[in-house]
């Protein structure tokens, strides 16, 4: 297990100024109603549901919010939503998949595509990328739950793949067979995590610097701001310096 990587892979999301919370709050609803109708409308029995009613708290989405998405979901009158994955390469070679939920899967395909195609990316077929990543969980600690021996050694004892940890927090990372053991056992040991969630992890990088890092800011942005995308990952390696200036 490492302790700690030089370079990040990045789960590219908004949500850190005001002017997107609505739209954050909206793509963790649609997963809340999503999970509540694929499964019963009690988190503790539904596996799902727990975390996207975890990861809705971590973002401070009022319960209230929570609770409506829930009931929607448990109504049986919520739209459908189908689980959709896109794969592509964005500016400078950079590998991306892009998961959604959406009541049409047609516009959805074309949004993306069209999407990448403006902002210097190409969208590819599925498995044209997803080969260059893995399927884990990944548990997130804010720093102050204990110092990184501390962690590594839960993380350890809880049957963790590995960990990363800096000055912002903890990150934990398990193999997807094996994330909703490992977090229940952090969480006896540890405490409620900030998130849980499953996600495309690369296993290399593309080093992208300069100009092109701008570009791929204005894809990412782009994506996010698709109602039907939920989560986009890349490969992408980018210096402070760039993050700085594109950022």
């Amino acid at each position: 297990m490492a302790g700690h990587s030089k370079f990040k892979n990045i789960m590219h999301r908004k949500g850190r100024a005001d002017a997107v919370r609505s739209k954050l709050f909206s793509k963790l609803s649609r997963e809340i109603t999503v999970a509540a109708k694929s499964g019963l409308p009690d988190p503790t029995m539904n596996a799902r549901l727990r975390l996207a009613v975890a990861n809705a708290k971590a973002e401070s989405m009022p319960k209230d919010n929570i609770d409506r998405a829930i009931k929607k979901g448990a109504g049986g009158d919520a739209e459908s939503y189908d689980e959709v994955r896109y794969e592509g390469f964005g500016p400078g070679g950079v590998a991306l998949i892009v998961e959604g939920l959406t009541d049409n899967r047609n516009r959805a395909a074309a949004n993306i595509r069209s999407t990448f195609s403006k902002n210097g990316g190409n969208m590819g077929a599925t498995g044209s990328v997803a080969f260059m990543f893995d399927r884990l969980g990944q548990i997130v600690y804010p720093a102050k739950v204990g110092s990184e021996d501390k962690v590594m050694e839960a993380a350890i004892e809880a049957g963790a793949e590995d960990v990363e940890s800096d000055e912002e927090g903890h990150t934990i990372f398990t193999a997807y067979e094996s994330f909703a053991e490992v977090a229940a056992a952090l969480e006896a040991s540890l405490g409620e995590a900030k998130s849980t969630k499953i996600i495309w992890r690369a296993k290399g990088g593309t080093p992208i610097a300069g100009d092109p890092v701008g570009t791929l800011m204005k894809l990412l942005d782009a994506l996010d701001d698709d109602d039907d995308v939920q989560n986009v990952y890349g490969d992408y390696e980018i210096s402070d310096e760039d993050l700085e200036k594109f950022g």
